[in-house]
């Protein structure tokens, strides 16, 4: 398990995005998947915005009454941050911020929405450092309403993951593939990386010895 943790507000609220862009498959195996802890989580002092002609947000500092809720993604590694950084790509920047843990589904106090955060009366908890991306390629280029993660679940998820999307993480492929010396920075995490490859061979073995036991 790596030791950096994110906010996300956007597209990567959704599992089946984050893991494609840091493991190279939108259905990782249960132990890749069991790697990270997603929770409900609240970002103040920012808001978020449409991005235009994308199916993606951005957000920027605003005043303290203004918040962006969104996912706390602890666990993550070096080589997931890489990838993610080549995702963002220049019209963001990583930056370090506080953000605010809230009751998760089942907790009896608020569920999960589909702004990726809680409801309303989700109660708050402890406060963490962690790292988000922040739009620096112009407001100029933002709209003035919310994004919306319930329609881009609804309507535009699945140009994002599957075939159809391999378009959305080309760089992200790219730069993996060139990367000298080590191909799989996510250090053999990957779809096609060592240890995947060694536990799906393991499983393998597994299921010929009990066939050939019975």
């Amino acid at each position: 398990m790596g030791d950096h943790t994110a906010f996300f507000y956007g597209t990567l609220m959704a599992p089946a995005v984050l893991h494609r862009v840091i493991y190279g498959t939108s259905t990782p195996t249960a132990w890749q998947t069991s790697l990270l802890r997603i929770r409900p989580a609240l970002l103040r002092s920012f808001q978020r915005h449409k991005v235009l002609h994308a199916d993606y947000p951005a957000i920027l500092p605003a005043n303290s009454a203004a918040s962006v809720r969104g996912t706390l993604v602890t666990g993550l590694t070096d080589g997931d941050i890489w990838r993610l950084d080549i995702f963002e790509g220049y019209e963001y920047q990583r930056r370090k911020v506080r953000v605010r843990v809230l009751a998760e589904a089942g907790e009896g106090m608020g569920t999960i929405d589909m702004q990726g955060g809680a409801a309303e009366d989700a109660e708050e908890g402890e406060e963490v450092e962690a790292e988000v991306y922040v739009w620096v390629a112009g407001k100029h280029r933002l709209e003035a309403q919310e994004w919306d993660f319930g329609e881009f679940v609804r309507d535009k998820m699945g140009r994002w993951v599957g075939r159809e999307a391999q378009g959305e993480y080309a760089e992200v492929d790219d730069a993996v593939a060139a990367k000298e010396g080590n191909p799989d920075p996510t250090g053999g995490r990957g779809a096609n990386g060592t240890i995947t490859k060694t536990l799906e061979e393991e499983k393998a073995k597994a299921k010929e010895i009990l066939k050939s036991a019975v």
